[in-house]
């Protein structure tokens, strides 16, 4: 496989179209080796438009264990506009792989892993891509409590929720802090951005995907007969 012919097609022809033209966005996807945070037995399908398991088996599915599509990573990495001088929390590292984009715009990440095994290799991808600015800690991103360490300016859920934590929305910046989270329930769920206006918390719904639930985060209650 061209692995540099694979790369610029994923960017020319599975992102673009979904209208990330954010220079620096398409820039770092082009430098931030993918294909080295996707498993082994994976790495052929590193640049497909998919969701690719972490783990060998349907459990990885069921439990959330994927990369998700290059598209939809780049285009919550544009809507959130990551600053420099940004501290981010990512809730679900995966690979590490969006946790390394983060970290190349911002100050500090802190990044959350459920799964004690994947946030050791996740520390190991971000380490071999020399990423030094990312800390990965294995925690329940649904009962932990991170109020010493907030606010931050950027909140990241890399999976699907039933609705917008409160508690994550608590940690925000004031100061025009930023949350996006995937919302809702198959088959459609919307990315949902919300800002921190000072004021008060506005938010929109600019585009619809579908991804693996994060664990443990409320569900509705569902009426039964």
């Amino acid at each position: 496989m061209d692995v540099e012919l694979a790369r610029f097609n994923m960017i020319e022809q599975q992102i673009r179209p979904w209208e990330v033209l954010d220079a620096q966005v398409l820039d770092l996807l082009g430098a931030v080796r993918r294909e080295d945070f996707v498993p082994a037995e994976q790495r052929a399908l590193a640049f497909v438009d998919m969701q690719i398991p972490l783990r060998r088996g349907d459990e990885a599915i069921e439990r959330g264990q994927v990369m998700l599509e290059p598209r939809v990573e780049a285009r919550m990495l544009q809507d959130l506009q990551v600053a420099k001088n940004d501290k981010v929390l990512e809730i679900g590292t995966g690979s590490g792989f969006m946790a390394a984009l983060l970290g190349h715009q911002a100050q500090r990440v802190l990044t959350l892993e459920i799964d004690e095994q994947l946030a050791q290799s996740a520390r190991a991808n971000l380490r071999n891509a020399g990423v030094q600015n990312v800390e990965v800690r294995a925690a329940d991103g649904a009962h932990a409590d991170f109020s010493a360490e907030g606010p931050f300016n950027v909140i990241i859920l890399s999976g699907s929720v039933a609705h917008v934590p409160e508690t994550m929305l608590e940690l925000l910046n004031p100061a025009g802090g930023r949350l996006m989270a995937i919302v809702g329930d198959e088959p459609i769920m919307r990315a949902t951005l919300v800002h921190h206006m000072g004021h008060g918390l506005v938010s929109s719904q600019p585009w619809d995907t579908l991804a693996p639930r994060l664990l443990n985060f409320p569900e509705p209650e569902h009426f039964q007969f």
